[in-house]
């Protein structure tokens, strides 16, 4: 009972974490059509930016100006890159956020060296918060669950309650007919892949120091995050909410069993010293989205609530 229960809030916190990194591609694909390659990129600014500016001043400046800063970045992206490359199709804007992920890791190790920096959870927020079972749970932990349920609420108010995201939805389908009712769409678009960079930011802020902050942290998280947007839905953000949560509790459960395919497919006659059978569930928890990934396509090429194929 104790590894359930652990195991299910591990599950939603990495869940809600991947949900915070995967909407604002989730967003930038709907608005724009454009998947990001570079996404994961901004999160990994967001850790390091955090981590500069808290380490001359504070955490909680730092969680306020660090996803702003990151988006910023992200509106000089598109205006002065992806604006350009945008008359010549996909295959270009794929290519220059590609060859933009490639430059912001050179730039981290450049500047921040190739190990990982010391970004450590706030002294306000390290301590237990309770005890469970024996076991003492991190304050922090119930944090990240606060804030992304508060990015979840806002966002979804913004884009269904209220004038601005009434725009942003009708320049998604209709934006000529947007252009003609004296909308700046080309700012619209503009201001649309800058939030979702400071979304991205703003997961960077909140999980460098709950995870771990160095050059490869985009690497890391880059590939699972196109697997939720994917298993989601393209463009859904309900759908990446979904998929965020599946593989969060999925891999957690998945590490989180100590068991080896002999104990769980004894009937087949594997044996604990034979090559599958010695194969424990928890080394297989890094490709359990990927083999999510596959059956989600072999079944609904949309995603679990999309309405476009990959």
């Amino acid at each position: 009972m104790e590894t359930i229960v652990f195991s299910l809030l591990n599950g939603v916190i990495y869940g809600l974490l991947l949900f915070m990194l995967s909407s604002g591609l989730t967003l930038i694909f709907s608005m724009m059509g454009v998947l990001n390659f570079a996404h994961a990129s901004f999160y990994m600014l967001g850790a390091y930016f955090a981590y500069t500016i808290s380490g001359s001043t504070s955490f909680w400046l730092a969680l306020i100006l660090a996803p702003i800063l990151v988006g910023v970045l992200g509106m000089a992206v598109e205006r002065y890159g992806l604006r350009t490359v945008h008359v010549h199709g996909h295959v270009a804007e794929l290519l220059f956020t590609f060859g933009l992920a490639y430059i912001i890791d050179e730039v981290v190790k450049i500047l921040y060296g190739k190990t990982a920096v010391d970004y450590r959870v706030p002294e306000l927020l390290d301590f237990p918060l309770f005890t469970l079972y024996g076991a003492q749970y991190p304050a922090y932990r119930i944090f990240i669950l606060f804030i992304a349920i508060f990015m979840l609420a806002v966002l979804w108010y913004i884009l269904n309650r209220t004038r601005a995201g009434l725009i942003i939805q009708a320049a998604l389908s209709h934006p000529h007919m947007v252009g003609h009712l004296g909308h700046n769409v080309p700012v619209i678009f503009m201001t649309v892949f800058g939030v979702g960079c400071a979304l991205a930011g703003l997961a960077g802020v909140i999980g460098g120091n709950y995870l771990v902050t160095d050059p490869a942290m985009a690497v890391q998280m880059g590939p699972i995050v196109f697997v939720v947007v994917v298993v989601g839905g393209l463009g859904s953000l309900m759908g990446a909410f979904i998929a965020a949560m599946l593989l969060g509790l999925l891999q957690t459960f998945a590490v989180a069993v100590d068991a080896t395919f002999s104990d769980m497919f004894w009937w087949l006659g594997l044996t604990p010293t034979s090559e599958v059978g010695s194969i424990t569930v928890a080394s297989l928890a890094p490709m359990l989205p990927f083999l999510l990934l596959v059956l989600i396509l072999m079944v609904r090429p949309t995603g679990l609530m999309g309405d476009r194929e990959l």
